[in-house]
């Protein structure tokens, strides 16, 4: 139970994705915020620790057939996965969603003003995300794929322009950070994504894929923060290391 209490709640959902549930209904970051421990949660949010640990144990204490064990994924693995389910993912909703949003606006603006900022939030969210993610797939992901290359192939890696990839992940986990905070407020605009009374059925579509869209990102971001970034930068220094000892 200590060993839980003082572990980052971010690496608790890289062990066990199940626990993400538990985090989500108590509104506690696990992907942007990943860092801090589940006590430091609990004494900041108020959140009873007694009570949040016997839900953890309970989860951790049940079995599950053939779990995403993404923690076991080989880098070049994870990175395939992020690019095509979750940038995929992002691709495909972001017009759609835009499209259900800018018609509630239209219709129901005027009565609801926070249609119009929640518009412009997730407007906002969808250019970043973009060029978030091209800035990864063009150079931060070969990047991860030829140093796990390196390792299997016993090859040099070629010094990238950017130094160390410390560098870009540093910028990616800022620009994380901002879409969180961009969410957190679209979904207090939105009264965590609840239609009012006089919501229509493209009222509660709009909300619903919202919400669906926000939980998608932040396993996405999940499992660049908690995941992916740390094993690529615990990579490269088995690899500088090995680069050292040999020359």
């Amino acid at each position: 139970m200590e060993t839980l209490i003082k572990m980052p709640v971010g690496q608790l959902v890289a062990k066990d994705y199940r626990t993400a549930e538990i985090f989500s209904s108590y509104g506690i970051d696990f992907c942007c915020k990943g860092d801090r421990t589940l006590e430091e949660v609990c004494d900041k949010k108020n959140i009873k620790i007694e009570e949040i640990l016997e839900n953890l144990n309970e989860i951790l204490s049940k079995k599950v057939n053939n779990p995403l064990d993404y923690q076991s994924w080989p880098l070049d693995l994870l990175v395939d996965y992020i690019e095509k389910t979750h940038h995929h993912y992002v691709e495909e909703k972001i017009p759609v969603i835009i499209q259900y949003v800018t018609k509630l606006c239209k219709v129901h603006g005027e009565r609801h003003p926070e249609l119009i900022v929640i518009n412009e939030l997730f407007t906002d969210a969808a250019g970043e995300l973009t060029q978030h993610m091209k800035k990864e797939e063009i150079i931060l992901f070969p990047f991860i794929k030829r140093m796990v290359k390196t390792l299997r192939q016993d090859d040099a890696v070629p010094l990238p322009h950017f130094g160390t990839v410390v560098n870009p992940i540093s910028m990616m986990m800022k620009e994380h950070d901002n879409e969180g905070e961009r969410f957190r407020k679209i979904a207090a605009l939105s009264s965590n994504y609840t239609p009012p009374a006089d919501g229509c059925t493209t009222y509660r579509v709009a909300f619903s894929m919202l919400k669906e869209f926000e939980e998608n990102l932040h396993l996405h971001i999940h499992l660049e923060n908690n995941i992916l970034f740390p094993k690529a930068i615990e990579m490269e220094t088995k690899i500088m290391e090995k680069t050292n000892v040999s020359s």
